[in-house]
């Protein structure tokens, strides 16, 4: 448990890369960086990581068909785009590749990730969620008992980014939370059809 998580950081911004690394060993991480998808696939062959924090644009390829390499090979390795790419397009490729998270530039480094309290616990098990799912979470949570209707979530989740975020990734988000804290014996997220969602906290 005391191992500090590492975390590969593949980004050509030489400028970018030496700053999100300084930023993410302040916060007791540990950083590896590569300018390259060759670097990466290499590091990522002989080096265990907790996640990876992706370019679009590489000088030697494309981040979209590294990460799906990536999924092939480790699925349960969690991958987020970091990128100035914001086309709609661009952001659901991410996703249909399996990312956990697409963050576009310029980005607060809080936006992107909440360190200290990016995690959701089930039992004694702690997981690791992504900002848009832990944003979710919390979302949920602190409305309990009452309906989410998706409009409002999309707006209380992204507009302060500044960032458009349409139905089907608040779908791909939420599908993916659920994956991460509920199992058969235990539903947290109630779908109320055509209206939105509803946290029952596990009461049916």
């Amino acid at each position: 448990m005391d191992r500090k998580m590492k975390i590969l950081v593949v980004e050509d911004d030489l400028a970018l890369s030496a700053g999100l690394c300084f930023e993410l060993d302040a916060g007791g991480y540990l950083t590896v960086a590569a300018y390259t998808v060759r670097k990466a696939v290499q590091l990522l062959e002989n080096e265990e990581f907790a996640l990876v924090l992706l370019d679009v644009n590489l000088p030697d390829g494309n981040g979209f068909e590294l990460c799906r390499e990536i999924k092939n090979k480790k699925p349960q390795l969690p991958v987020i785009f970091l990128t100035a790419n914001d086309l709609e397009e661009d952001v659901l490729n991410g996703f249909d590749l399996g990312a956990e998270d697409y963050v576009t530039k310029p980005f607060n480094m809080n936006i992107l990730l909440d360190f200290k309290t990016l995690t959701a616990v089930r039992g004694k098990e702690r997981l690791p969620v992504t900002p848009n799912e832990y944003k979710l979470l919390k979302v949920l949570t602190e409305n309990a008992g009452n309906i989410l209707p998706r409009k409002n979530l999309l707006e209380q989740l992204w507009d302060a980014g500044g960032n458009f975020i349409d139905d089907h990734t608040l779908t791909v988000t939420m599908n993916r939370l659920r994956g991460k804290i509920e199992d058969e014996a235990h539903t947290y997220i109630k779908t109320v059809r055509g209206m939105g969602y509803i946290w029952t906290g596990g009461a049916q």
